[in-house]
């Protein structure tokens, strides 16, 4: 898994070493990337393949290929990054009822996880709970309706955090926060399912080989679940005896025409 840094998340790294801040600095960026490994795996899990994690100045985005997944699995995959956040929320809180004496330490660590859960929960799109929203709303609506009313509540929600600003709370991150939700609003690019083209790497000293069975109603979720970066996956079907073999390229070459919830063998 590459991490691919963006140049003003050094600079904002270099200014918080000058001013000391350094280490709040750190520990909300190892906050953001366990926010965005509970994507990762979670995604892993059903059937989808990340290739690296962005982090900027704003936070941090998995850039994972999820073309065509279902919006049931696509709130599942929402939610799991804020679920990451909750469990050390509740496993820090835990730590101080039975250690009292480690608050000193870990204090920082619950609130940089709470902040994190409590803004991507927020019903604005990309933040996870406007993903949620956008797929209940396209159950009940058309997708350009879901579109403009997420928009809408992108708008009103920049437009709250401007308002704290100036009349509750001088925090200059609120308004660059304001800023990125009114920027996500109008241009709507999507920064965790960006795509990312299915490909086998060729290996350079070898590779062992993982061989897996698979009913032959297996779909390709259910098989690129078993791809490993560090194995040449082989998969055989069996139904009255072995059916078919392929190997991981040509599963790959095979899902360019085809979607993750469409059967291999057909």
């Amino acid at each position: 898994m590459k991490i691919r840094l963006h140049p003003l998340f050094i600079v904002l790294g270099l200014a918080a070493a000058v001013f000391g801040g350094f280490p709040v600095f750190i520990i909300y960026a190892l906050t953001a990337l366990l926010h965005e490994c509970g994507h990762i795996f979670c995604a892993a899990r059903l059937g989808f393949r990340c290739e690296k994690i962005s982090l900027m100045p704003y936070g941090a985005a998995a850039v994972c290929d999820t073309e065509g997944i279902s919006p049931r699995d696509e709130i599942k995959l929402a939610l799991s990054g804020p679920a990451v956040n909750a469990l050390i929320c509740i496993a820090t809180a835990g730590l101080w009822w039975f250690f009292p004496v480690t608050y000193a330490y870990t204090d920082t660590v619950f609130y940089a996880s709470a902040v994190m859960l409590a803004i991507n929960l927020l019903p604005a799109y990309p933040l996870d709970g406007g993903r949620v929203v956008r797929c209940l709303l396209i159950k009940l609506m058309p997708q350009k309706t879901a579109r403009i009313l997420l928009r809408v509540l992108s708008g009103l929600l920049s437009a709250a955090f401007v308002l704290v600003f100036f009349l509750a709370y001088k925090n200059i991150s609120l308004l660059v926060f304001a800023v990125f939700l009114l920027v996500s609003a109008i241009f709507e690019k999507d920064t965790i399912l960006s795509r990312v083209r299915y490909k086998a790497k060729k290996p350079k000293r070898g590779k062992e080989i993982k061989h897996v069975m698979l009913s032959a109603d297996s779909t390709f979720k259910d098989a690129l679940r078993h791809v490993d970066s560090g194995k040449y996956l082989i998969i055989q079907f069996y139904g009255d005896g072995i059916l078919d073999e392929i190997c991981e390229d040509e599963l790959f070459d095979m899902l360019q025409s085809k979607t993750i919830y469409d059967k291999i063998l057909q």
